[in-house]
């Protein structure tokens, strides 16, 4: 490890990471209410405030599995400088500004980790990769927006049997209802695993600077600051990519909005309990995409998803690029 560094210096850092935090929360605000905006269940600035509450108390209902898992499981926690940590941390903003502006639902989780990853490598070479730790959350890229699809069109033909009785008016206004509990759900893991990606930037730059003791863990304080800065993005909003989640990909009624939130926030829940850092924006993507092949293949806009997943396999190294930039351009101005 570096020298400890200035507490003006590292001040500025933490809010460096917060930054991040409010963007990530800025930019994936989609993730959480696109369907229920698309489907008019509440309207734009009510569904916000709605997301931003479940995403501030997620840390209630979830362990810091996936913090631990950023912090010390994707490069070795042993070779994180404070550089490493603002490299790793100007990647990704550069990544979620563009992809912001330009309205491409792209993961701000596989952003960071590019990011990691990209400044760890730039440090110390490819030995400072934690591959255990980074082939899990590779494999995510896959896996997440696979098994949101799965439910998802699980849920559909589930519901649509039982209901397959009812007229449509009723069962519209059945889920309109069971849309704000499933909307509310994907919003707890929104939270639950997005915000603790910046717990472990923040903690992992305190434990190389020995503010940690000998042990790392994550404070109270960083969860409260975490919660609050991914809330508060949220609750300000992405409607660049509200728009694209929530229509370009495929219209969407409550009752297939429910599914996929549902299909998503299960996904989301069972990574964050085993503390695999997903992409909420690829997990949600899915299960969009999932429903809208249950009612018909022709009913997804495959053109639109398939740019959406080309910006996805460009994160990681795009990001990593950037990040590993940003290290040696800081190491030549030391």
């Amino acid at each position: 490890m570096e020298a400890t560094i200035a507490f003006p210096l590292l001040v500025g850092l933490v809010a460096v990471a917060l930054f991040f935090d409010f963007l990530n929360g800025l930019h994936d605000a989609a993730n959480s209410i696109a369907t229920i905006v698309s489907t008019r269940v509440l309207r734009p600035h009510c569904a916000v405030f709605w997301a931003a509450f479940f995403n501030f108390i997620a840390f209630l209902f979830f362990g810091l599995h996936v913090a631990e898992t950023v912090g010390k499981g994707i490069v070795d926690a042993s070779i994180v400088t404070p550089a490493v940590i603002f490299a790793a941390l100007v990647g990704a903003i550069v990544w979620n500004i563009v992809t912001w502006v330009a309205g491409i639902p792209s993961s701000s989780s596989h952003a960071l980790i590019g990011g990691l990853v990209g400044a760890g490598v730039a440090k110390a070479g490819t030995g400072a990769i934690v591959w255990s730790g980074l082939g899990k959350t590779v494999a995510a890229i896959v896996l997440s927006p696979a098994t949101g699809f799965v439910l998802a069109l699980v849920l559909v033909l589930i519901v649509s049997w039982l209901f397959v009785r009812q007229t449509p008016f009723a069962v519209d206004n059945t889920f309109r209802v069971l849309q704000f509990f499933s909307a509310s759900l994907y919003s707890l893991g929104h939270g639950g695993n997005d915000a603790q990606k910046t717990m472990g930037i923040i903690a992992v730059l305190l434990y190389s600077q020995g503010a940690l003791g000998p042990t790392f863990h994550v404070p109270l304080w960083v969860v409260l600051t975490c919660q609050s800065a991914l809330a508060l993005g949220t609750l300000l909003g992405g409607w660049r990519i509200v728009h694209t989640m929530g229509s370009k990909i495929t219209r969407l009624n409550p009752m297939q909005g429910f599914c996929a939130e549902t299909g998503g926030a299960i996904t989301l829940f069972a990574a964050t309990w085993l503390g695999v850092p997903v992409s909420t924006t690829h997990t949600i993507t899915g299960a969009i995409i999932g429903v809208g092949a249950a009612r018909r293949v022709s009913a997804v806009r495959w053109g639109i998803a398939g740019n959406i997943v080309v910006a996805w396999v460009v994160t990681l190294p795009a990001t990593a690029a950037i990040s590993a930039l940003t290290y040696l351009a800081t190491r030549l101005a030391a």
